[in-house]
């Protein structure tokens, strides 16, 4: 998935690349910075980091990962959000994340996981920052293909709260009006239902007028879409585009609800291309009344929704 949230320790990821948020020094800092040098290794991290310094803010360069699961750490120094205006603030942080990906993919690099820049004791505003760091993100993945992992330290900071109404309609939605908590057992139903529905899918195809496939190059070119800008938007990578393209594969309920996200398509439309896959959107399921609420509100913003996927503790959009 070529954007994803994680709620996890950014030290014990295996990728080509983790982001250090660093100071413009390369010292060993507190927080996510310390742990980073702990976890490489004090001394070796320092010595490499110290031939490299200083940076300026927005500044990124690239280390060994040493000791780390990570072939490589990039050091970038985010802004101290009261000594800059703004604007001025969050050109700095989109620098932060625009250099870190650039040097990742000079280095070779297809997988890379960013802390919150700045979001803590830099004074950022964990909302602002959230929203810089998700849209510089997905502006260079229209572009590059590459697999970019934020790691968030509380689902708290993550879902805007001018969608504080998605709770009232979960409420009044949800059939039973389960609560958030006591919905684990209903994700684990669905999970053996998809596998039903996907196991029984071979005795279904035949009786269909149209394969999924048909169906999908059918509404992208109604829609006026081209195939990049689908798959970009569905936060899905090329490969898997690639095999959705050939008639007699299924994705799963994500993708196939991910591509719907990215077509603009509305409930019925949504419900039609669902269908061709074996799915179908419940009132029963969380997750998709959560996809319900965003097509009823005309959003489609696919990394929008997957923050309130994530803050509900549900599967994201995409592959």
């Amino acid at each position: 998935m070529p954007l994803s949230f994680l709620k996890t320790d950014i030290t014990q990821l295996a990728c080509d690349a983790i982001v250090n948020a660093a100071n413009t020094d390369l010292r060993m800092g507190r927080g996510v910075c310390g742990a980073i040098f702990n976890k490489a290794g004090v001394k070796q991290l320092q010595e490499a980091c110290d031939a490299l310094a200083p940076i300026k803010t927005g500044e990124a360069v690239m280390t060994p990962g040493f000791n780390l699961n990570a072939r490589c750490i990039i050091h970038t120094a985010g802004p101290i959000y009261q000594n800059h205006h703004k604007i001025e603030a969050q050109r700095l942080l989109e620098l932060c994340y625009i250099n870190s990906l650039t040097c990742a993919l000079e280095a070779g690099c297809t997988t890379i996981a960013f802390p919150l820049i700045s979001s803590g004791i830099y004074g950022y505003p964990k909302e602002d920052a959230l929203k810089v760091a998700t849209t510089t993100i997905q502006d260079f993945l229209y572009t590059h293909e590459m697999d970019v992992i934020l790691v968030l330290f509380d689902k708290d900071t993550l879902f805007n709260p001018k969608h504080n109404d998605l709770q009232e309609y979960i409420t009044t939605h949800l059939i039973h009006t389960q609560h958030v908590s006591d919905l684990l057992e209903t994700q684990a139903f669905m999970s053996e239902t998809v596998q039903l529905r996907k196991s029984s899918l071979k005795q279904t195809i035949p009786q269909l007028d149209e394969s999924f496939s048909d169906t999908l190059m059918r509404t992208i070119d109604m829609k006026g879409f081209d195939d990049v800008t689908v798959y970009k938007r569905a936060n899905i990578d090329r490969k898997l585009f690639s095999k959705l393209r050939k008639n007699g594969y299924m994705p799963s309920k994500r993708t196939a609800c991910a591509l719907c996200i990215a077509l603009e398509l509305n409930l019925d439309e949504t419900n039609e291309l669902l269908e061709k896959a074996g799915y179908t959107l419940s009132s029963s399921l969380l997750f998709d009344v959560i996809l319900m609420f965003f097509i009823n509100n005309n959003n489609y913003d696919i990394y929008e929704i997957n923050e309130a996927l994530f803050s509900y503790d549900q599967q994201l959009l995409g592959r």
